[in-house]
């Protein structure tokens, strides 16, 4: 499929934008007929053509009056190109400076400059055009081409196709496999096909039977068909106005300023630290405002850091990451304040005294287009899947992160996990010699590790052992009050190795089950049974004496080759065929395995 391309326009009321759109397509943008009989564009219209050199192109007009700033907004929210239109008869006007206070605040730096209705003032055009670009100078259209036109006469619209296509041939490719947020600026019903929402689409992929999420809405929503340009379509790309018809929800159930998402990929918030990028000063701004961001508008509570940096809170959550671009109005004027662009959409929280200085210094310090090695630092511990979802889309891990388990864990963080982890299982085992150890549990507490699966890397890491749930020093250690009898114990069973010691012996040694279990636990013994205990070597020894019987052999053969008693011999054999070692074969007998 070919790559479409959507462009919005911009300017005063009344200069001409519907007309201009009218004679470029040869289509009606007024989609209301009160529009129509006022000649005044009140909501957003739609139309389309397609250029000289092929290319397909959708136009967003925007209404220019004052009173429907709110829909001028969600026309050039989600919009790439912008054909900001001033007239030479009138000249700037009050709404043209909104319009361009609104194309500096959403960062658009493409597009064009068309001086209409030239055939009112045709000597004041290069006045009107100076005065233009002047007025632009500080937006990212200053140097955006410029054409004079008469849509009434038709002069100059050969010279717009050719600047438009240039400007278009000029857009960075779109990403085709990138997740999908498409802002709804319109939703309505068609009896028989049931709901239908558009937008324009900016990145990714929509296909027939595809399943999206709306956030606040339960269920997915299922793509039934999809249409781009009055075409209906199996799949469209970007950049594109789309038309897509809905099942799993109702149209009072979506409007204007939701999104359809890609399921699981973008984050949703109600809090964002933002860097002010036009406009007035945070510290001069009301504490209640309005966020406008795609096609919604919301109202937020600023709390400002200082002059360029500030908190906004929301009044619902939305698909907001780094880098997304605001603007800012105040609730009870017509006039847009300036443009702000989002710099952490997962921001900590605010408890101490200085913490807003402390986050001002922070969010100075900050990349708007991404720090992952900021972001993992501050975090200590985060998800690769969640830094996507917020933006920060580097595939390159940075240096000083450990990645464990799809967690990306900063080393500073990792280090100070293994030090308390090492610190507290030595502090038990000063504390109590014969202790199993930490428990996995416990250790998690300790750490607050955001993940179980983070626990056996910094067990590793820290040069700690795990053996039955517990976490312990590496290696054979002093078993303090227990060790001279656990001596003791060694030294008999070296001499006949597999005399185990009767519980009376035991018990003269003071070794009760708890010693003894603490001297396996270190590698010194093997417990066979309850009471019943013999070196680690004692398997091998047996094996040695078992493979000189006649195969298959009996228990009382075992016994006597062994020396020992059916107390000691009966578990052993069971711990050996438990090895694979010996097979038993049937009530009395027994074979050593090749």
């Amino acid at each position: 499929m070919r790559p479409g391309y959507v462009v919005a326009t911009a300017g005063h009321v009344d200069h001409g934008k519907s007309t201009l759109v009218r004679a470029l397509t040869g289509m009606e943008p007024d989609r209301w007929a009160e529009e129509r009989r006022r000649g005044l564009t009140i909501d957003l219209g739609f139309a389309w053509t397609t250029l000289p050199s092929g290319r397909d192109v959708a136009f967003v007009d925007v209404p220019g009056h004052e009173r429907f700033l709110g829909n001028m907004l969600a026309g050039l929210g989600p919009t790439p190109v912008v054909c900001f239109v001033v007239a030479a008869d009138e000249g700037w006007q009050a709404q043209s400076s909104d319009h361009r206070d609104t194309v500096a605040a959403l960062g658009i730096s493409h597009g064009l400059v068309v001086i209409t209705r030239t055939d009112r003032a045709p000597e004041r055009v290069g006045d009107t055009l100076a005065q233009a670009r002047g007025e632009l100078a500080e937006t990212g259209l200053r140097d955006a081409p410029a054409v004079a036109v008469s849509a009434v006469e038709g002069t100059g619209l050969g010279e717009l196709r050719t600047a438009l296509d240039g400007v278009l041939a000029a857009l960075p490719e779109p990403s085709t496999s990138g997740r999908v947020r498409l802002w709804v600026d319109r939703c309505f019903t068609i009896v028989g096909a049931g709901t239908v929402v558009t937008g324009t689409l900016a990145a990714g992929t929509l296909a027939r039977g595809d399943a999206l999420a709306v956030p606040g809405h339960e269920r997915p929503v299922v793509i039934r068909g999809l249409q781009s340009q009055g075409r209906t379509h199996d799949s469209l790309g970007p950049v594109r106005r789309v038309a897509v018809n809905l099942r799993g929800v109702s149209s009072d159930e979506i409007r204007r300023g939701d999104a359809l998402l890609t399921p699981n990929a973008w984050p949703t918030t109600s809090t964002v630290d933002v860097r002010r990028t036009t406009g007035t000063e945070f510290t001069e701004a009301a504490e209640q405002l309005t966020v406008h961001v795609g096609t919604a508008a919301v109202p937020a509570r600023l709390r400002p850091f200082a002059a360029d940096h500030a908190r906004l809170t929301l009044d619902r959550r939305l698909p907001i990451v780094l880098g997304d671009r605001l603007v800012l109005r105040d609730p009870g004027s017509r006039r847009v304040l300036g443009g702000a662009q989002v710099l952490d959409a997962d921001p900590p929280g605010l408890r101490r005294r200085g913490d807003s200085r402390r986050r001002a210094d922070a969010l100075a310090a900050m990349d708007p287009s991404g720090d992952v090695d900021v972001e993992v630092a501050r975090r200590g511990a985060v998800q690769e899947v969640h830094l996507r979802r917020l933006g920060l889309l580097d595939n390159l891990r940075p240096d000083g992160v450990h990645v464990i388990d799809g967690w990306w864990v900063h080393a500073d963080t990792f280090e100070a996990w293994q030090q308390r982890l090492r610190a507290a299982v030595e502090a038990l085992h000063e504390r109590d010699r014969l202790a199993a150890g930490l428990s996995r549990g416990a250790a998690r507490d300790l750490l607050a590790l955001p993940d179980d699966a983070l626990l056996d890397s910094v067990v590793k890491a820290a040069g700690l052992e795990q053996n039955g749930g517990h976490i312990r020093r590496a290696g054979i250690g002093d078993l303090g009050p227990a060790e001279r009898s656990i001596t003791e114990l060694e030294t008999r069973l070296r001499a006949n190795p597999f005399h185990a010691p009767e519980a009376k012996e035991l018990a003269e040694l003071r070794l009760g089950t708890r010693e003894l279990a603490a001297a396996e636990r270190a590698g010194r013994v093997v417990r066979l049974a309850d009471g019943i205990v013999v070196l680690p070597t004692a398997p091998a020894l047996a094996m040695r004496e078992l493979a000189r019987l006649a195969q298959p052999f009996t228990t009382s053969e075992a016994r006597q080759a062994l020396g020992t008693t059916r107390r000691v011999v009966i578990p052993l054999l069971e711990h050996l065929d438990a090895r694979g070692w010996t097979r038993r074969l049937d009530a009395g007998h027994r074979m050593v395995v090749k």
